[in-house]
């Protein structure tokens, strides 16, 4: 239960709805959970239930055709780094949202992986391994992604 929260992250993320995220979480432990004889050969833990929680959001997404639905954040945490300024804050939140949608409209591979190592934190080789793809290929996402997103963000303000 201590990655919940992560994979439910990942899954909304590609799925864009919540509904269908938390059903991805729920799929995702029970295949961990039958699989549990292999879970001492298992090297990451992290990265296997990622990988597992990824394959099926994309199973998901491919099956119910979602690709036009809103994401629905799970989770908003309030950025406080403007102190007591409350019209800063508002701002600061507004620049938050309109982000949040940008990436939300970059293709699945980058947005996963800006998923992962921007807001997951992991590895340029823990995305590798969950996404199954190269390290150079996950950087190259990556500076795809904040790159539109940093070009579609400038048009907006």
């Amino acid at each position: 239960m201590p990655l919940k929260n992560v994979l439910f992250r990942l899954a909304l993320r590609i799925t864009m709805n919540r509904a269908d995220a938390e059903d991805v979480v729920q799929e995702t432990m029970i295949r961990v959970w039958n699989r549990r004889d292999e879970w001492e050969q298992i090297e990451s833990m992290e990265a296997f239930c990622l990988t597992i929680c990824r394959n099926l959001s994309l199973d998901k997404l491919r099956r119910m055709d979602n690709h036009a639905e809103t994401l629905s954040a799970s989770h908003d945490p309030q950025d406080n780094s403007y102190g007591a300024n409350p019209e800063e804050q508002i701002v600061q939140r507004d620049r938050l949202m309109m982000v949040r949608r940008l990436i939300e409209q970059l293709p699945e591979k980058q947005r996963s992986c800006v998923q992962l190592r921007d807001i997951e934190g992991k590895s340029y080789k823990d995305i590798a391994t969950i996404m199954n793809i190269s390290e150079e290929q996950v950087k190259v996402n990556i500076f795809r992604a904040r790159q539109t997103i940093k070009e579609q963000f400038q048009k907006i303000r």
